[in-house]
């Protein structure tokens, strides 16, 4: 079996900061890095450095940032034979500011990965992949193209909607799993504000769920929820100290693609998501903070 995963690919360019600026504010950084990012990215090394064959489908400029992302994923074995290069946009960017309590401000220009469409998906290999996953960083068109293709008829669909996008909402009922945080789960079940608790997130996922379909919600140091038909799983939050939140919600969803690959059932799955991104959070970066099996099952076997 293999993992093939749809998504957005930039290069990630990470102030760090004591207090996040408010509107109108301008604040210094102590330093600037530069990161391998974007989401379709995050989450296929997540899968690979946990033991997954993926394969990325997406798009880079041909730009130095290009070429940047296409070694960084090669080298974390990610198959990119799938990954576009347009020669009439750049690399995608995203712009990151961490304060000292990890929390983060991020704005992502898309670039090249708004190329990758309808046409792109129809024509792309899927390689065989029993998971695929995808989030709203790839083009709403390419995940309705790929997630409907035959070839994806006995896959395992899973659908991160990241960032929030009105326009998917249509492409909700496509995913044979949903992962959403907080904010997602309040704004696609219409809610005035986040769940406050799990036992909210768990009621606002049933709201959402078609028959069939499980709709997982990450609830951060609180850990996760789901539900499925009339199952409810509950993981608990693993405190780690944080450094960097940036790439954490990538991580579980690689995280799980991988476990559900791997034939763990779902509650398996999300507890080996939930101790892999808890170890993503302790590291600067969002693709190259991802750890590998041997250090979530370590964590998994002290909690």
């Amino acid at each position: 079996m293999s993992v093939c995963v749809l998504g957005g690919v930039n290069l990630d360019h990470v102030a760090q900061v004591a207090e996040l600026p408010r509107p109108g504010e301008t604040v210094a950084s102590r330093s600037l890095a530069q990161f391998p990012g974007g989401k379709g990215a995050n989450q296929a090394v997540a899968a690979a450095r946990l033991g997954a064959k993926v394969r990325l489908l997406g798009a880079v400029g041909q730009d130095g940032a290009g070429g940047v992302m296409l070694n960084f994923l090669g080298g974390a074995g990610v198959d990119v034979a799938g990954v576009r290069r347009e020669a009439d946009a750049s690399t995608g960017q995203a712009f990151i500011t961490v304060d000292d309590a990890a929390r983060n401000m991020i704005v992502v220009a898309a670039g090249a990965n708004a190329l990758y469409g309808a046409e792109a998906a129809s024509a792309a290999d899927l390689g065989g992949a029993g998971v695929i996953l995808t989030q709203f960083e790839a083009t709403l068109a390419a995940i309705e193209t790929i997630f409907t293709r035959p070839e994806a008829a006995g896959a395992l669909k899973i659908l991160n909607t990241a960032p929030a996008l009105s326009d998917g909402a249509p492409l909700l009922a496509l995913a044979d799993i949903l992962i959403l945080n907080e904010t997602e789960l309040a704004s696609f079940a219409g809610l005035d504000a986040e769940p406050a608790d799990p036992e909210a997130a768990i009621a606002a996922a049933r709201s959402l769920a078609r028959p069939g379909q499980a709709v997982l919600a990450t609830l951060g140091a609180a850990g996760a929820v789901a539900v499925r038909g009339d199952e409810v799983f509950r993981v608990a939050g693993l405190r780690q100290q944080a450094v960097d939140t940036t790439g954490a919600g990538d991580c579980f969803c690689g995280a799980l693609a991988a476990g559900l690959d791997r034939g763990m059932t779902l509650p398996a799955a999300m507890a080996f998501a939930n101790a892999a991104a808890a170890l993503s959070v302790t590291r600067a970066g969002a693709a190259a903070s991802m750890p590998l099996a041997a250090e979530v099952e370590a964590l998994l076997a002290s909690a």
